[in-house]
């Protein structure tokens, strides 16, 4: 008998959907994670909360187009986004526009791969920050070698939960998500209740009052955050490269998609946000090696970890004393969280990278399947290289961790805007098209994530310091992947003599075939 070819299983209902695509998103941890990288860039004094409020709209235009793709192609598999790209075109009636479903899925598979495969890195530096941190707070400060170690055993066991399948994945994620949406709401109510009994507890507040906080102040420093903001929020899409492994694809993944941002942006992360915000003043204090004493703001962009610093203000001043208890324990659910962040990202990318290598647009050994847990199990190993070499840069300082994540936002910026603009060339012209839902979304969601990697561009690189320095790494690292998929291109069309856009001719030729 001939040996059967392993394939994916279909495990996933719309729970399993939605938490691995919540589990990318993290309900929370990003507040730790990220909240210096905001704080020390432009404008992170003044238009954070209004940067992540910019995100977020785009992401909603974005999320709704990826739902409209998932629930017109349930087949995709996954492909996800890669799949979409080709069938935009390919499903077209003319051969003058089916010409170019290569070019379209190449485009499309180089920005997911720019996104999802400098994602995962970017949470491994994060993790190795947060383990330093932790360790800090008991007199133990790991080295910068001790820290790229961590690193990379991070990314290791990351691996290792990611090869054994999906379904265990899954289990991991829900018990994350509840974790994380417990202890950083929690920690919300008390900032807020922080300021609300100690009116006179500190003379100078990084917000005078709450209004301060949701109202825009400069709109560079506003678009310029909502940059940074955008990796807070993406995940939601990464549901549609789990077709394979959903029940019922065509109904759970267009609404994972929305649920899981509903879940984690629209609700977890505003309210978080605007509760750390709201609670800084001079009281939070960082000092540097040298002696330097920094104050609220200053502090937070300092600070390794200015939420667990805030945390433990807050802690000694309502807990009787117990800050750094309260701060030890919310540690550690971030901790779980940034674990089930990678998890999910890492999931993610090598679907992308299996279907392409399906396809041969991509190196076969990455479209192997492991032959008891049905996962593409060597993408995931070189992923997990992958990984702790970009973690090992991120742990570097503040400007090489923000440069990776401009990277991998770059990605997402062009990886969004395309299935924007995918999703009209879709539906246009056919009888299920909408003006709405297939044309003014779509649309809104091409120019505001155009926008948005203008903006990150523009300003980063007209605003000195850690955000300059870090926009020219992210725009090396884009144009340097950009490069080596050209040259793969090129070559991988040469050896299987394809052509990257087809005569009109030919394409007819093979139709009438």
């Amino acid at each position: 008998m001939a040996e059967q070819t392993p394939t994916m299983k279909k495990t996933l209902g719309l729970t399993g959907v939605t938490v691995n695509a919540m589990a990318l998103i993290a309900p929370g941890a990003f507040l730790w994670i990220t909240y210096q990288l905001q704080a020390s860039n432009n404008g992170g004094d003044t238009d954070m909360w209004t940067g992540i409020v910019a995100a977020l709209i785009v992401a909603f235009l974005t999320a709704i187009a990826f739902s409209e793709m998932a629930r017109k192609y349930p087949e995709a598999g996954a492909g996800g986004s890669y799949y979409f790209a080709e069938k935009a075109f390919l499903d077209r009636d003319k051969a003058s526009h089916q010409r170019y479903a290569r070019i379209a899925k190449f485009l499309t598979g180089w920005a997911a791969h720019l996104f999802y495969w400098v994602y995962p890195g970017v949470m491994v530096a994060m993790m190795a920050v947060l383990v330093n941190y932790i360790l800090s707070q008991f007199g133990v400060n790991l080295s910068i070698y001790m820290q790229i170690l961590v690193a990379i055993v991070f990314s290791a066991i990351v691996g290792f939960i990611a090869v054994r399948g999906i379904s265990g994945s899954t289990n991991v994620a829900i018990i994350i998500n509840v974790v994380q949406l417990v202890s950083l709401v929690g920690f919300s109510v008390l900032a807020i209740l922080f300021r609300l009994n100690n009116p006179l507890h500190a003379t100078h507040w990084a917000h005078p009052t709450g209004f301060s906080i949701v109202f825009p102040h400069s709109l560079s420093a506003m678009l310029f955050q909502s940059t940074i903001a955008i990796l807070i929020l993406v995940g939601f899409e990464s549901s549609t490269s789990l077709a394979g492994e959903a029940i019922n694809p065509k109904r759970d993944i267009p609404r994972g998609v929305i649920l899981s941002l509903i879940i984690q942006g629209l609700l977890a992360y505003l309210f978080e946000y605007f509760a750390a915000n709201f609670a800084i003043s001079e009281k939070l204090v960082y000092v540097g090696a040298d002696g330097t004493k920094l104050t609220g703001m200053a502090a937070a962009a300092a600070s390794g970890a200015p939420i667990g610093d805030l945390t433990r203000l807050i802690g000694d001043s309502m807990l009787g004393g117990n800050g750094f208890a309260l701060m030890i324990v919310i540690a550690v659910t971030v901790a779980l969280a940034v674990l089930g962040t990678t998890l999910a990202a890492m999931n993610t990318a090598v679907r992308i990278s299996f279907a392409m290598a399906q396809d041969n647009e991509m190196p076969g050994l990455l479209g192997s399947l492991h032959s008891k847990h049905v996962t593409p199990h060597i993408a995931v190993w070189i992923l997990v290289g992958v990984s702790a070499v970009i973690g090992s840069v991120g742990v570097l300082s503040v400007t090489a961790l923000t440069g990776v994540t401009l990277a991998s936002n770059i990605g997402t910026f062009a990886l969004y805007a395309i299935i924007c603009v995918l999703t009209f060339i879709t539906f246009v012209g056919r009888t299920e098209f909408h003006s709405i839902k297939h044309a003014v979304i779509p649309i809104l969601g091409f120019l505001g994530n155009i926008g948005m990697l203008v903006a990150v561009v523009f300003i980063g690189l007209t605003t000195p310091g850690v955000s300059q320095d870090a926009t020219k790494m992210a725009l090396y690292i884009t144009i340097g992947w950009g490069v080596v998929s050209a040259i793969y291109l090129l070559w991988n069309s040469k050896v299987s003599g394809r052509h990257i856009v087809p005569p009109t001719e030919l394409v007819k030729s093979a139709q009438n075939r």
